[in-house]
């Protein structure tokens, strides 16, 4: 068991710190809303020792992995640098590990500069979305130096399906990269094949029962078909993060000459999505722009 400390807790950091604390680790949160912050620890503080910090770096001092799950890049660099960062608070041989979708330049910034200072980063950005979080079946991509790997590891199997070191330093975003340029894809195609199924009188379940079990399966068809031919969009990842993942996506391809031309059409439709209001509609909210309006 360990001291851990773990920074932001939205709907994903919050479950994985509570999966943290129910597994013995002694874990101190950190969350730019304090109440947040208290309401975990009313929640899980008996589990495992588990307090508050008022700052990352307050957080993070005497602790052995410290943990991060934020929003962006500009939300990781506010609590890793500066005088109240973690990286502040850290000690040589501590590892950072950071569950944010970020860019892989901001991950060998940041990482470059953990090595200087004499701990470790392990950029480990996660899939499963928030019912993945709450269940402690999350799959997540690492990149990062093999021993600083080996050490965190047994910490992330707290909330992890499968956890693999996809390479080093930044592969792990890098993977997470594909996996959304998958998900953008197959979530257009599903409501494609919705809506198209609705306008032409098929029963959706029946429809979903039968093509389900062949090649056109997937997490979302089972997860999402029933919600997607509802209407119903407040089940998870939302629009504006998903744009966001999305634009670092197309800015590496343009680095690395990858063509990615219809993760580039769907960031488009989620733009209609955010037009039509629904930014904070989860991802599947592609069939909206399908319906009339």
């Amino acid at each position: 068991m360990a001291d851990v400390a773990f920074l932001g807790l939205g709907v994903m950091g919050y479950p994985m710190a509570g999966h943290l604390a129910r597994a013995g680790h002694r874990v101190t949160v950190y969350n730019r809303t304090a109440s947040k912050a208290a309401a975990w620890v009313a929640e899980y503080g008996t589990d495992g020792g588990g307090r508050a910090a008022s700052t990352p770096r307050a957080a993070a001092e005497g602790a052995a992995f410290v943990m991060a799950c934020v929003g962006n890049d500009d939300d990781l660099r506010a609590i890793c640098t500066g005088p109240d960062g973690a990286f502040a608070g850290m000690a040589p041989g501590a590892v950072f590990v950071d569950h944010t979708t970020v860019s892989a330049a901001v991950t060998r910034e940041l990482a470059a500069q953990a090595t200087g200072a004499g701990f470790g980063y392990v950029d480990a950005p996660v899939s499963g979305g928030q019912a993945g979080a709450e269940n402690g079946q999350l799959s997540i991509m690492c990149g990062g130096p093999a021993d600083q790997f080996d050490r965190a590891e047994p910490v992330m199997a707290a909330y992890a399906k499968i956890c693999r070191r996809m390479g080093d330093t930044g592969a792990g975003q890098l993977a997470k990269m594909c996996n959304q340029i998958a998900i953008a894809g197959l979530v257009q195609g599903l409501a494609e094949s919705l809506n198209f199924a609705q306008r032409a009188g098929l029963s959706v379940p029946d429809l979903v029962e039968v093509i389900s079990q062949g090649a056109a399966g997937s997490w979302q068809m089972q997860n999402r078909h029933q919600t997607m031919a509802r209407d119903e969009f407040g089940f998870g990842f939302a629009v504006d993060w998903m744009r966001k993942d999305l634009a670092i996506c197309l800015a590496t391809a343009e680095e690395n000459g990858a063509s990615l031309p219809v993760t580039a059409l769907v960031d488009q439709f989620y733009k209609d999505v955010q037009a039509m209001g629904g930014g904070r509609w989860d991802t599947s909210s592609l069939i909206a722009r399908l319906r009339p309006r």
